[in-house]
């Protein structure tokens, strides 16, 4: 296997994706969905304003140990129907199998924050 799964890509399209720090609203169990996952509310700030999205994070964390956490999410893509529910933005983790770490700015950062 090589070192890089993925193809080369270029600063510009790096650049196109609207990355910001948010902080978890709220977290549920998303009973609808066909593999285990929370519907989770973000607040993105001012700007952007909270949106929502579906996230397979079961193995690692409880909906409400999501609460105040603060989150990176790519606020740009766009919306996806997962079942019943709109996805509004990709949560942004680090990915082992079914198991996924949140990416988490190391200190407190303003709602909003772009990352980049």
């Amino acid at each position: 296997m090589s070192k890089q799964e993925k193809p080369e890509t270029s600063f510009d399209q790096f650049a196109a994706l609207d990355i910001r720090v948010g902080t978890v609203c709220s977290a549920s169990i998303f009973e609808q969905a066909r593999q285990p996952a929370y519907k989770i509310e973000v607040d993105f700030g001012a700007d952007i304003g909270v949106l929502k999205t579906s996230a397979q994070l079961t193995h690692r964390y409880l909906p409400e140990d999501l609460i105040g956490k603060q989150i990176v999410g790519i606020v740009n893509f766009p919306k996806k129907q997962i079942a019943n529910f709109m996805s509004e933005f990709l949560i942004l983790g680090a990915v082992q199998g079914k198991d996924v770490i949140l990416i988490q700015p190391q200190e407190q950062a303003p709602n909003g924050t772009s990352i980049g």
